[in-house]
């Protein structure tokens, strides 16, 4: 194996470790995707992960200049098709190969940069913008490697992978609402008035999101085979925690992060794995 190959190997590996150090649940999902969609995954999830990690973690750094050289590196490595930071050099190769819209990585990084200086959205546009930054385009990145080249399929299917991204995100809102605001100090639900949360307001949000989860499933059920279990199961894990949150009175969702326990978690993987195997999974 040359120098050169044994780079690209670590900056595989080096993304598929941030992925599983991160984020056990989307970790799994990932490993139910044909093993082809693996490599292009992971890449997809590292670069986006120590985005986030610059603008909600770092506090003790100064986060602009991070992010700032972050996106500089990131353009030059998509550009020159090289990077000596691992993950940005496994990110530029997805990039290329699976030709991911240059526009969606810009819209990533808005909203990076609205998380560092906004701090409540006063409009639905800003907060559809925000979301659309940073969770839509994670999406539509994920659907351009699936759909391996077939536009329309991509096309098709875009409504269905936004909807699902923002879905995923809104519940993230609703999960991490304690965290967000006592020490972040952000507060992303337009019009939300957190000191007086009640039943009213909590199932109003929950609308949107479930009528987002319909939306989106419609699209998973025409994902192409190599990528349709793994999404499905991301999409399982993530309406178990929304029912977790239904559960919940608002109050309860003020005070603490809900989560799926990894025993939850198995036995959502072995059920779907039972259903598809007798070909009950539409």
């Amino acid at each position: 194996m040359s120098n050169l190959a044994i780079f690209e190997a670590l900056s595989i590996d080096c993304s598929k470790s941030v992925t599983k150090k991160y984020s056990t649940s989307f970790y799994t999902a990932v490993n139910q995707l044909h093993v082809d969609l693996h490599r292009p995954i992971h890449s997809i999830y590292g670069f986006v992960r120590l985005a986030d990690e610059i603008v909600d973690t770092f506090h003790a750094f100064e986060k602009r200049n991070l992010l700032d050289s972050f996106q500089v590196d990131t353009m030059r490595a998509i550009e020159k098709k090289i990077s000596i930071n691992p993950v940005l050099n496994s990110f530029q190769w997805v990039v290329n190969e699976y030709g991911i819209k240059k526009e969606y990585i810009e819209a990533f990084f808005n909203s990076m940069y609205a998380d560092l200086e906004q701090k409540e959205w006063q409009t639905a546009a800003e907060l559809k913008e925000y979301i659309y930054g940073s969770a839509e385009v994670v999406g539509l990145m994920c659907l351009q490697v699936f759909c391996a080249g077939d536009q329309q399929r991509v096309e098709r299917l875009k409504p269905a992978a936004e909807a699902l991204g923002s879905a995923f995100q809104k519940i993230n809102f609703l999960r991490d609402l304690k965290e967000d605001m006592d020490q972040l100090g952000r507060k992303y639900f337009k019009d939300v008035d957190f000191k007086n949360f009640d039943l009213e307001t909590k199932r109003k949000i929950e609308k949107e999101i479930d009528d987002e989860f319909t939306k989106a499933y419609q699209g998973i059920k025409n994902l192409p085979p190599k990528a349709k279990f793994g999404v499905l199961l991301a999409y399982k894990y993530y309406y178990c925690l929304f029912q977790k949150i239904q559960k919940l009175a608002p109050h309860q969702v003020m005070e603490k992060r809900i989560r799926v326990d990894n025993m939850q978690k198995m036995l959502l993987l072995v059920k779907l794995k039972v259903r598809n195997t007798l070909n009950l999974v539409d």
